[in-house]
């Protein structure tokens, strides 16, 4: 009987064509290898996430919280046609982005955490979500919300996206859009990265996520604001 409800339970799951890793080159010199990650990756990723529920600047509490929720469903099988993509340098775990497919033509952004800050890595991992659903899954277009100034400033001002009526299913603010055509017309400048990821920098992806301890990953965060509190 339990098997039977866990049936019902598990929502159906489209096909989904697959995410190409490519790496970017950011402005220091490092190597960020971007790619895609299936659930057996989550209890890893989850040890990444949950230190960022300390931290309230930038409204990371939040955005962590709901990330780790969202990855903790996809893992259970609870969500519906979520994938998830990573980045890594040097194998070091530095930034996660989710996402959804909720129609073959529309697809629903869900968050990006950077846990290295000041090299633009979740800019440029949000930009991945974006390359993915509109050029590899061929979705028309990607509803989006932000939770915090910094997360409106990235993807609603600098990709001009447009407003649109109604809720984002994460509720909260006013959702917004990407299109095929604001895509296409944003590329140069936003969406980086080179395929394919040379063979030592893909093994070395591959081989292992290594997570920064959490004292480490809340440095990373906080930077110099947290050694002024100490």
């Amino acid at each position: 009987m339990d098997m039977e409800i866990e049936a019902y339970l598990r929502p159906p799951e489209a096909e989904m064509a697959p995410y190409p890793a490519k790496v970017i080159t950011l402005a220091t010199g490092k190597k960020l290898v971007v790619r895609q990650v299936d659930r057996d990756a989550v209890p890893t990723l989850l040890e990444a996430v949950m230190p960022t529920l300390q931290v309230e600047r930038d409204f990371y509490d939040i955005v962590g919280a709901r990330l780790y929720s969202e990855l903790l469903g996809w893992y259970r099988y609870r969500v519906r046609d979520e994938f998830c993509l990573i980045g890594q340098i040097d194998g070091f775990l530095v930034g996660i982005v989710n996402s959804r497919m909720f129609s073959p033509d529309l697809g629903i952004s869900l968050h990006t955490l950077a846990i290295e800050r000041g090299m633009r890595i979740g800019a440029h991992l949000f930009a991945a979500k974006m390359e993915h659903h509109i050029e590899y899954l061929g979705q028309e277009e990607v509803l989006i919300t932000a939770e915090s100034p910094i997360g409106f400033r990235r993807w609603m001002i600098e990709y001009n996206l447009e407003k649109r009526e109604g809720q984002h299913e994460l509720g909260g603010a006013t959702p917004f859009a990407l299109t095929r055509d604001l895509y296409f017309r944003n590329k140069e400048r936003l969406v980086a990265g080179e395929r394919p990821v040379p063979p030592e920098l893909m093994g070395i992806a591959e081989r292992e996520i290594v997570v920064a301890n959490e004292d480490d990953i809340l440095e990373k965060i906080l930077g110099a604001r947290r050694r002024e509190v100490q």
